[in-house]
């Protein structure tokens, strides 16, 4: 299970996914709570333990439903450099983590469901795929959540809909997202447009990397608002159509910066990759304004030698926590953070890059 914690390579972050030009990744996650049973941040040690006990039993038979594999991932058994990078990857969230006792995570094998115990609510199931595959993350997650509840009784009200511990995910319990790389219309000055008119679409859209209030990396997660008084296959949906219009809308911005203003684009790009294969140091927030850079070069066809795959790894590598681990040192100082990470940047770029033409 090294992998887990050392590998920064997932799946879901391929760029080869249904419109991975511009969608990173989609994510379904339902939230489930015991009838009867206290929240987690209000339930006892026995009451926490029982949870875990009780959802540990049943793998076997979310196994058989999924054909996946799960490791079983107790939080007060791995090192807190581990609990980390598991939230780097998204299989695990800070909320987990914070209180590891009697708190798991399920992980699949092919590292695409997590299913977390005693987080928030008593489970969240998080699907994840790559590119715009709502519809499949939501499927994945049905399967877990009908094994769930043929032996769980869960908390559920007839107007309501399931309870959980936050009142916004009343309803189905869903959350619907994609992450979701949008350079032309942060580059063409349109993204305001964008994030103004999200939520009369039932939509929130954030930076996914920031720092203040700039975002980093023209990264943003795209969401439902709403969980109550739709079911799962409207949310999904209506998510799904909204998305492909701010994809189209992208394409749009990439092709008028490709007619209008080409020289400019291109040395941006050059200028990316130039630093990116040469720099010594380098810190986070750099990185991923030049991977931005670079990846819109070669989703253009500007930079025809690279595998748009360099993107999907440094995404994880990147971060200060994953670096940390592969170093082994929790404590590892911010100068030598930088330069191991222009080392690992420069070497993807190496490792991912194509025969020329």
């Amino acid at each position: 299970m090294d992998d887990l914690y050392r590998s920064p390579l997932l799946p879901w972050l391929s760029p080869k996914g249904p419109e991975g030009d511009v969608v990173i990744s989609s994510r379904v996650r339902l939230a489930r709570d015991f009838d009867r049973m206290p929240f987690p941040d209000r339930a006892d040690t026995n009451q926490l333990a029982a949870v875990k006990k009780t959802v540990s039993a049943l793998l076997p038979a979310i196994e058989k439903s999924t054909g996946q594999v799960f490791d079983l991932v107790d939080m007060d058994s791995i090192p807190p450099m581990e609990r980390e990078v598991l939230c780097v990857k998204h299989l695990a969230s800070p909320s987990l983590i914070k209180q590891p006792e009697h708190r798991a995570v399920c992980i699949s094998d092919d590292r695409c469901t997590s299913i977390m115990i005693n987080e928030e609510d008593h489970l969240r199931i998080a699907c994840m795929e790559a590119g715009l595959e709502l519809e499949r993350s939501l499927q994945r997650a049905f399967q877990i959540d009908d094994v769930l509840e043929a032996r769980i009784n869960m908390a559920f009200d007839e107007k309501l809909g399931y309870l959980t511990s936050w009142p916004t995910n009343l309803g189905t319990g869903l959350r619907a997202s994609v992450v979701m790389h949008l350079p032309g219309l942060a580059f063409t000055d349109n993204i305001s447009s964008i994030i103004n008119i999200s939520p009369q679409l039932g939509l929130s859209v954030n930076g996914l990397y920031t720092d203040g209030h700039q975002v980093i990396g023209n990264m943003f997660r795209v969401a439902n608002r709403l969980t109550l008084g739709f079911t799962e296959e409207e949310i999904v949906s209506n998510m799904r159509d909204a998305v492909q219009e701010i994809v189209d809308q992208e394409r749009r911005a990439r092709k008028a910066l490709e007619l209008h203003d080409r020289l400019r684009l291109e040395d941006r790009v050059w200028r990316a990759y130039g630093e990116m294969r040469f720099a010594r140091r380098m810190n986070s927030g750099d990185a991923l304004a030049l991977m931005s850079k670079l990846r819109l070069g070669v989703d253009l066809g500007i930079v025809d030698n690279l595998s748009a795959e360099f993107f999907s790894e440094l995404l994880i590598v990147n971060r200060e926590d994953y670096l940390k681990n592969l170093a082994g040192n929790e404590e590892l100082p911010k100068e030598e953070i930088y330069q191991l990470r222009a080392e690992i940047v420069r070497e993807a770029l190496q490792r991912y890059a194509l025969p020329q033409r």
